[in-house]
């Protein structure tokens, strides 16, 4: 009976191991989503951590160096519109190259953690629009800052931006898929 109890336990805690792989990660647990990151943490290079756009400190910083995602591959967001020119609704001069720009140009700004610290700037990304498909090639001139109101997970496009992918601006957010181009 004693082997039989050993084999028993083994299976139960076999068991409870492989249910317990479809739940949610905590700090530096598996992840390929935001959604498989428990509280506030975020999914960060295919493991769970702190979300520094919120200042979490539960993993004790371990993520926080490069909180971007992957620049490879391509990340689901939402594309907001902005006004980059002068007096437009993007309000000063961009961050990158501290200019205003036309509403011709194809520009962007990136949310807090996608912007990482100015390192995306002048860089060209590619931007699909999941609607319809299309795509188009932009420059990041700017952060969208949480700070100042802007949510998680935004590519903040010019009217050029939204024009070349054939979309409405009076919808004001559209969801898109975007990499570095």
């Amino acid at each position: 009976m004693t082997k039989l109890a050993l084999i028993l336990s083994l299976c139960i805690i076999f068991t409870t191991f492989i249910s317990s792989s479809n739940a949610i990660s905590s700090c530096n647990g598996p992840c390929k989503s935001l959604n498989d990151c428990d509280g506030q943490l975020i999914c960060i290079r295919g493991k769970c951590n702190d979300d520094p756009d919120v200042g979490t400190s539960i993993c004790g910083g371990g993520g926080g160096s490069s909180p971007s995602p992957p620049s490879t591959g391509s990340t689901p967001g939402m594309l907001t519109l902005n006004d980059f020119s002068e007096g437009g609704d993007g309000g000063g001069p961009s961050e990158c190259d501290e200019k205003y720009h036309d509403n011709n140009e194809r520009v962007v700004a990136l949310t807090t953690r996608w912007y990482d610290n100015g390192s995306r700037c002048g860089k060209m990304i590619r931007i699909w629009a999941d609607k319809n498909g299309k795509s188009v090639t932009a420059k990041v001139v700017d952060e969208c800052d949480i700070k100042d109101g802007c949510k998680n997970n935004v590519v903040d496009g010019s009217i050029a931006v939204w024009r070349a992918l054939g979309l409405n601006t009076d919808e004001g957010r559209v969801p898109i898929t975007w990499s570095m181009a």
